[in-house]
Parts: C-alpha cells; structure tokens; sequence
C-alpha cells in the first residue's frame, strides 16, 4: 500500500534544479518568443512599415519654411510694437522723473520758508504781548513791528497753501512715474516674449533649410521671384545710372519722377538707394531693416514721421485702392497686415523680406495683397 502511494507521487525537483538543467525548457520557450518577435520586427522593417518617414521635398521644406517666416514675422512687428511702447514709456519715466525733482526742489524750498516763519514765530510769541510792550526799549517801534507781524499772517498762509500745492503736485507725478514704469516694465516683458518666439520660429526655418543640399536652396530660392537678387541688383545699378528703365523694371530716377509728391520721391529714391542691404528683424537701418523699418526709414527721409509697425503704418494715411497705386505708397500684406514694401511703380515693390533675402524689387502679387495706403 505504501509502495503504491508513493508510485503516484511526483517527483521533488532537485533545489538547485531551477538554476540548471529543470529551467531549460522555459528558457527556450523565452528565446523562442525573442527570436520570433525579433523576426516580426524584421519583417515590419522589410515591408516598409517600421521604416523613418522619407525626409520632406525641398517643395515641402519651402511651404513650410515661408510658413515660419511669415509666423516670424508677425512675431517681429508684435516685437517692434511692444518695444516702441516700452521705449516711449521710458522715455516719458525720464521725464517724469526730472519734473519730480524738480517740483521736490521747490517743494523743499517751501518747507525752508514755513521752518523759518515757524521759528520766527515761537522766538515772537513766546512772551506774551503786554510783556514785552514794558519789556520793550522803544514801544513805537514794538507797536509797528506787531502790525507788520499782523500783515504777515496772510503771507504765512498763502505760503502754507502754496506748499501744500506743491506738495499735492509732487505726489502725482510719483504716481504717474510710477505707473509709466509699471508700463515700461510690462512693454519689455512683452517684447522679450515675442522676441523669443521670433528667435524659434528662425531657427526652425534654418533647421529645415539645412536639410537641403547647396543645389536645392538655390533651385528653391530661383523659383521664387522674392529670393532672386538679380531683378534687385539689376535695378540697382539702373539706379544708379539714373536711367528710366532697364529691362522692363523701372529704376530709381524714373519711380521717384513718378511719385505725387516731393516727399514720397525722396522715400521712393531711399528705397532704392537701400537695395541690397541685409533683413535683420527689428532694424530699422541703417545698415540693415526689417519691412516696416524700411518704409518708415524712407519716409522719414521725406519729411513724414511714420509709426513703426505695419498695424499702425496702415492708418498713417488715406487708402488707396490698388488701381490708384503711386510710387511712395505703402503695399501691405497678408490678412493680419504682417508685411509691408514701398510700392515704386509697374506693379512692383522695395520691400526686405525675410532673414537671407537682402532689401530688393519685388512684384506685389507675390503675396496676398491686403490694402494700400498713401502717407501724409
């Protein structure tokens, strides 16, 4: 009975069985499952599946790297604003500031003429009258001195309230220094951030640019007429000749001829006497520009003061219907007015583009067209 018992009995593993030969079988079941997953990988990277996405057509990296100049550039005159606002904010702090002392000065000088009158006072009246009536070597003269002393209180009062104007008028001007600097605070703070948004979105187009070999960014840039140099530099030296036209593009003597007025003929010969110079976002020259700093350079070459992003340079005079467009008036572009060029005649702009592409002639349909305007 005892032997049959123990016939049905399963056999005790060895202790050390689990470290040697009794996990074998699990251990071939685990590299079974390896290689076989090992193989489906394979076969996944055969097939195509698993495979790295193919690196984008130079058509795909421009579509997306103008995408990025054109956020860069909304980023640059939401910069430009911010800044204009932060510089005028300190630029009205400083005066404040010098206006406070100098109501601080007068203000202390009042308080000296109070602290004087006020000593004068307790050395007069702390004796009584009648005392110093029979105290007094001479009554005549004591009598007239108390009416002189009688006549001072009404200037003793205007002098109180005098300070206390000037006292009044100090605190305001520390509140408004305070808040222009709480302003300029805010204004620089702003611009700090968009000008980091500007710095990503450039470096991401640069990234993209760089996958492309030296050939492909100058098949890219010569199927766009905005990247070609050649129109711009041959306009240039037109220019600079001062002949009316060369090869159909009308030249800096023969725009500025055109123009309705003195001014804008000295914006437009700016303009071209510009050609060439390097786009560096937030410039406003004179050895580089942004869009909006070329065309408020130029103006201010002609006399007109314009405001220093494309926002606010849509408002600085009437619109102009595209029809009626003159050399000297501002093109602006895309729906959120991110881009502006000086129109110069036959369909074409000075506008500085984007970072690597110098200030130069371009057609305005190259854009989306959103408004003209003619400075006053």
């Amino acid at each position: 009975m005892t032997a049959t018992v123990a016939s049905h009995r399963k056999p005790r593993q060895h202790p050390l069985a689990s470290l040697t030969g009794g996990s074998r079988s699990a251990r071939t079941a685990r590299t079974a499952a390896t290689l076989a997953l090992a193989g489906a990988a394979t076969a996944t990277t055969f097939d195509g599946t698993g495979q790295a996405a193919p690196p984008p057509t130079p058509a795909q990296v421009k579509g997306r790297v103008d995408a990025l100049y054109q956020e860069a550039e909304v980023a640059t005159q939401n910069y430009n604003g911010a800044k204009e606002a932060a510089d005028s904010a300190r630029e009205e702090l400083s005066r404040l500031q010098d206006e406070a002392a100098r109501r601080t000065s007068k203000l202390n000088a009042a308080r000296a003429e109070l602290g004087t009158m006020a000593a004068s006072q307790y050395r007069s009246g702390g004796v009584d009258p009648t005392v110093r009536l029979m105290l007094s070597a001479d009554p005549q003269r004591y009598l007239d001195g108390a009416a002189v002393l009688e006549r001072t209180g009404s200037h003793q009062a205007a002098a109180v309230a005098g300070y206390a104007r000037r006292l009044g008028s100090v605190r305001q001007v520390q509140q408004q220094a305070a808040e222009t600097a709480r302003r300029m605070t805010a204004g620089q703070a702003t611009a700090k951030k968009h000008r980091v948004t500007v710095v990503r979105k450039l470096d991401a187009a640069e990234q993209l640019l760089s996958r492309l070999t030296a050939e492909q960014r100058q098949r890219m840039a010569g199927r766009d007429p905005s990247r070609n140099g050649g129109g711009a530099g041959r306009a240039s030296r037109g220019a600079d000749r001062g002949d009316g036209l060369l090869g159909g593009i009308p030249t800096g003597s023969a725009a500025a001829a055109q123009a309705p007025g003195s001014r804008a003929a000295r914006a437009v010969a700016f303009a071209y006497a510009a050609l060439g110079k390097p786009y560096v976002w937030g410039a406003t020259g004179p050895s580089a520009y942004d869009c909006s700093g070329l065309t408020q350079a130029a103006w201010r070459s002609g006399g007109v003061a314009l405001p220093r992003t494309t926002y606010t340079q849509i408002n600085a005079g009437p619109r102009i219907d595209r029809s009626q467009l003159a050399p000297g008036d501002l093109v602006f572009f895309y729906s959120g007015i991110s881009h502006v060029g000086l129109y110069v005649g036959d369909g074409k702009m000075i506008h500085a583009p984007h970072p690597g592409a110098p200030v130069r002639l371009a057609p305005i349909d190259q854009m989306p067209f959103a408004g003209a305007t003619r400075p006053a």
